[in-house]
């Protein structure tokens, strides 16, 4: 089968009949649970041909090839019961340990909140039907699936919630190749929705395997964890596909829900990538396992002050953040403070307009450091449009080739950044700059020409920094005031 997206849209189109399945999310979500299983199952065949004694820790009856891959197999109601009474219960309770069951223990945790929408078992056959026609066996097939990925993203996007967990392709394959992880390294997304920076890291890692050893440490070397079940699946598979025999270090839960001091030094990492979600806001009580000075609801400012504290005494870090939490004041600024005395910031990116659109349209900046040292100066780096564009969009996003110039500049870490000179797209702040403007990290491009902005997320953020810094020539004034009454009495 030369293409997959043809044969996905055909499912999709079965599901749009079926009275059980309601928008967008609910199709994918339904086509991720089989597609999961008869990756897994294809994954199984290889290993029953390369391993002696391999033992499937799904039971027999509940295995693809014995309840999916007949065509003339079980359908209607019988199908409908089967899976809903039996294959989803057995599967969300299977014997699960991460350390004697590691395989078991990926399927219960893609499965313990999944669900069957499909309410006819005429229809599930068919899409069953059409999903046993791809062969992930073979080598052109599975390679397919990054399109297939691809295209469920943009389904999601239409869905109106794949902003939640997609970072642009070029935008990893930039912040992996310049953090430059090393074989016998342990990295980390904290937030790793489908899985785009593992996958990455993966390729990243997989051009230094020399040998049997090195293979089987990059099985080990790449983690995450995400909070919703829809991308944690997507995750699952596509790790599966990509080479990671036993995703098991994948896991199904909320990152943030963990106090920090119970992070041992066995559990620190030498890497982490990530997008965290931004502009959200954490159930009550997740802020109590911060500490006091830092606790906040809001889930970028908690994922900033996890990463610092996860990150091993060298480690290094590249996260994407949105331009509210660079200007952001109160506890945006303890945590700015922390950040640059523990670790060294050594580089933003700054990102123009529109490259998550259209998922959101927030401004968004890439953020480099390293633990270990204090900040001493920040590099500083705006990404440009490419010639003749004046935005991004879904027909012409940003491409990797566009950070060759940013590649070109960086220079190395082991030697400071030492043949990095400033241009007209970079320039370089002391601490003390920073430390001055009340680590407002929102440095402007001082070689850029001063333009009338008409942009309202501009105006607005224009808006609130006056405002803010009204208010502190008021309390100052007040405060200048209250000494001089004082001296008079």
């Amino acid at each position: 089968m030369s293409n997959l997206s043809p044969v996905i849209k055909s499912i999709q189109d079965i599901m749009r009949q079926d009275a059980g399945v309601d928008g967008d999310a609910q199709r994918i979500s339904q086509l991720t649970w089989l597609l999961f299983l008869k990756v897994f199952d294809a994954l199984e065949e290889e290993l029953e041909l390369t391993r002696d004694g391999y033992k499937s820790p799904i039971p027999e009856p509940m295995r693809w090839r014995n309840w999916a891959a007949d065509p003339e197999g079980m359908t209607g109601d019988e199908l409908l019961s089967f899976v809903d009474n039996e294959l989803f219960l057995t599967l969300k309770n299977l014997p699960a340990d991460p350390q004697r069951n590691p395989r078991g223990y990926v399927v219960r945790g893609v499965f313990e909140d999944a669900y069957n929408y499909m309410k006819s078992g005429q229809l599930l056959r068919q899409v069953i039907n059409k999903l046993a026609g791809i062969d992930f066996n073979r080598q052109a097939e599975r390679h397919q699936f990054n399109d297939l990925y691809e295209k469920i993203l943009r389904d999601l996007q239409s869905a109106g919630n794949a902003g939640e967990f997609y970072t642009p392709r070029a935008v990893t394959q930039f912040m992996v190749d310049m953090v430059n992880p090393r074989l016998g390294e342990k990295i980390l997304d904290p937030a790793t929705g489908t899985g785009g920076f593992l996958v990455c890291t993966i390729e990243h890692l997989r051009r230094q395997v020399k040998n049997a050893d090195d293979q089987a440490l990059l099985q080990t070397s790449v983690g995450g964890v995400e909070k919703k079940q829809l991308p944690h699946m997507l995750c699952v598979t596509n790790l599966m596909l990509h080479g990671i025999e036993v995703p098991s270090q994948i896991l199904h839960d909320n990152t943030l829900a963990r106090p920090l001091r119970d992070y041992g030094p066995a559990e620190r990492v030498d890497v982490v990538l990530t997008n965290p979600p931004f502009g959200g806001i954490e159930e009550p009580g997740i802020e109590q396992g911060f500490p006091a000075d830092v606790r906040t609801k809001e889930t970028a400012d908690l994922f900033l002050v996890l990463i610092k504290h996860i990150l091993k005494k060298q480690g290094r870090a590249a996260l994407v953040l949105p331009d509210g939490t660079l200007f952001g004041e109160g506890v945006k600024t303890r945590i700015k403070q922390q950040l640059l005395e523990e670790c060294n910031l050594h580089t933003i990116v700054r990102l123009p307009n529109g490259v998550f659109a259209p998922y959101t349209g927030i401004k968004t900046n890439l953020l480099f450091f390293a633990k270990g040292k204090p900040t001493e100066a920040i590099w500083y780096y705006e990404h440009p449009y490419p010639e003749g564009a004046k935005n991004y969009n879904k027909t012409k996003p940003i491409r990797i080739e566009e950070f060759e110039a940013e590649k070109a500049w960086w220079g190395k870490e082991s030697d400071g950044f030492a043949a990095r000179v400033e241009n007209e797209r970079a320039w370089k702040v002391s601490i003390e700059q920073i430390k001055a403007a009340n680590y407002n990290l929102d440095q402007k491009n001082p070689h850029a020409a001063d333009v009338v902005s008409h942009n309202p997320d501009a105006l607005l953020r224009d808006y609130a920094r006056l405002q803010s810094e009204a208010q502190a020539l008021r309390d100052q004034l007040k405060s200048i005031l209250a000494e001089s009454l004082e001296g008079r009495a």
